[in-house]
């Protein structure tokens, strides 16, 4: 983790139509606005909402974080200028990459505290918004970004200080945890370590209890 973790963008927005890059009509709430503060509850920052409830949302995925150093990849790789909050995240941080960032980690932000729960699966939304096959090379790299939940509301500014409060012991990266996900679904020992942390999202933890029910049945 290094020293000089910044906030680069707070953003918040509800869902609204969109055409997408290919000319349809989509209801998703990816387009995000930058703002001064907002309050952040346990269900999320006010006047930020997903469309998609099924797989985005909820307490163990309140607040979409994204690490800003990426942007200069996908903007070599793409040979484009992505917009601010361009992944749908309602944070932009410099320092926090997946590298740095163990799932269950704890830090404080602004008045609020949050815990890291999981790695985000990114969908085929970013490519629809974006116009780039963006998503593929997310997967591969296993640059996501990340989701938390709220231990402790508060307002939240964008030129808050975001700081490490709390190490998880098992020091399970977001990016480990990534990687075992899609890269290595056999990997039976790696499942087991992301399945050991105690924060891990519900989510996560059924997706990867059944990635080891089958990784120990064909092994």
């Amino acid at each position: 983790m290094t020293a000089a973790i910044q906030m680069r963008t707070l953003a918040t927005g509800i869902p609204q139509k969109i055409d997408t890059a290919k000319g349809r009509e989509l209801i998703t709430g990816i387009c995000k606005e930058t703002i001064e503060e907002v309050l952040l509850s346990v269900d999320g920052f006010s006047g930020d909402d997903v469309a998609d409830k099924k797989h985005h949302g909820g307490p163990d995925r309140a607040v979409c974080i994204y690490p800003h150093e990426h942007y200069a990849l996908w903007n070599n790789e793409f040979e484009c200028v992505l917009p601010s909050a361009a992944f749908g995240e309602n944070i932009t941080v410099s320092g926090m990459t997946e590298s740095e960032v163990c799932i269950g980690d704890v830090f404080t932000l602004g008045d609020a505290v949050i815990q890291v729960t999981q790695g985000r699966i990114p969908c085929s939304t970013i490519d629809q918004r974006l116009g780039l096959p963006v998503m593929k090379h997310m997967i591969q790299t296993g640059f996501t970004g990340y989701l938390c939940r709220v231990l402790k509301e508060g307002l939240v500014r964008s030129d808050d200080r975001i700081a490490l409060h709390t190490r998880d012991p098992l020091g399970v990266t977001v990016l480990e945890a990534n990687t075992t996900y899609f890269h290595n679904p056999k990997d039976v020992e790696g499942i087991q370590r992301v399945l050991a942390i105690e924060a891990l999202a519900d989510d996560w933890r059924d997706k990867f209890g059944k990635r080891l029910e089958t990784a120990v049945a064909t092994n």
